[in-house]
């Protein structure tokens, strides 16, 4: 490990992902977590464990937090004038949210790929070498190997290799939504956090990134905030269903996708899933 790949792990980790998530272990954990903007509450006591190398599917209507729930596990609220945080993160047991964390360090072990995708509009080849840049990878042959690592993960490579100095905007919403995938595993991530990846896609681009979303099951912990309830369950390991109680977003049950989806226990979660509410 090199000196700057050491800067970037100040909490123990395993020295290998698991290959399957058969045996569960808790990489995040929220624990009572909730979110206040401007003194008005958005969460209320969250919590979910989410497992090494499994996908964990985040489900329940608009408005009820799913999203703000995403953005607390990396720190992206820091961003966010007016939210405060009470309860707890962890991640490997440890909190997060203390003040004397690297949030950018996180911010690399922990990516976040957004609703629509919003590649830089810089060539394709630069949308992957800027972060590098950004995290202490100078190197162009290591910045190089990173590039082609992280499009061939993605299934990118061999559509995009003979034309990297082109404009990223050029390419199609699907492509670029891998592209943006592309740029968060270049940082070599051990977890992945995603908010509706295919919402913004046709039927046969969200199709193409699901299977890639399912193809970094175990390589990854990953966590995704979908709408779709046919795409949780093809999907999700785990899940998480939000509502929204008084005007607060809480989560009304969590559990295998399987038992959510076959013998919910919840009211509510039982209504959501026959299409009855939500």
């Amino acid at each position: 490990m090199t000196t700057t790949e050491k800067a970037f792990r100040p909490w123990h980790v395993p020295a290998s992902r698991p290959a399957c998530c058969d045996v569960k272990r808790p990489a995040l954990q929220a624990v009572g977590l909730g979110v206040r903007f401007s003194g008005r509450p958005v969460l209320a006591d969250v919590s979910l464990d989410m497992h090494h190398g499994c996908i964990t599917a985040i489900v329940g209507p608009s408005g009820c937090g799913k999203s703000t729930f995403l953005a607390s596990l990396n720190r992206m609220l820091d961003f966010e004038e007016g939210a405060a945080l009470t309860g707890d993160v962890r991640f490997h047991g440890e909190s997060i949210l203390g003040a004397d964390l690297d949030a950018q360090s996180l911010r690399r072990r922990i990516g976040l790929i957004a609703q629509r995708p919003n590649p830089f509009p810089l060539s394709i080849r630069r949308n992957l070498a800027f972060p590098l840049r950004e995290h202490g990878v100078r190197d162009r042959p290591e910045q190089e190997r990173c590039i082609e690592e992280s499009l061939r993960q993605v299934g990118l490579w061999s559509e995009v290799c003979d034309r990297l100095d082109q404009p990223a905007l050029a390419l199609s919403g699907g492509q670029q939504q891998r592209l943006c995938l592309a740029r968060a595993l270049a940082l070599e991530p051990e977890v992945l956090l995603l908010d509706e990846p295919c919402s913004a896609l046709d039927p046969l681009a969200s199709g193409v990134v699901e299977d890639l979303i399912v193809d970094l099951r175990g390589r990854y912990t990953i966590v995704v905030v979908t709408h779709n309830l046919a795409q949780a369950r093809r999907i999700a390991d785990d899940m998480a269903v939000f509502w929204i109680e008084d005007g607060v977003g809480r989560i009304v049950e969590t559990g295998s996708a399987d038992e959510l989806f076959t013998r919910p226990r919840d009211a509510v979660t039982r209504a959501y899933i026959a299409g009855a509410r939500g």
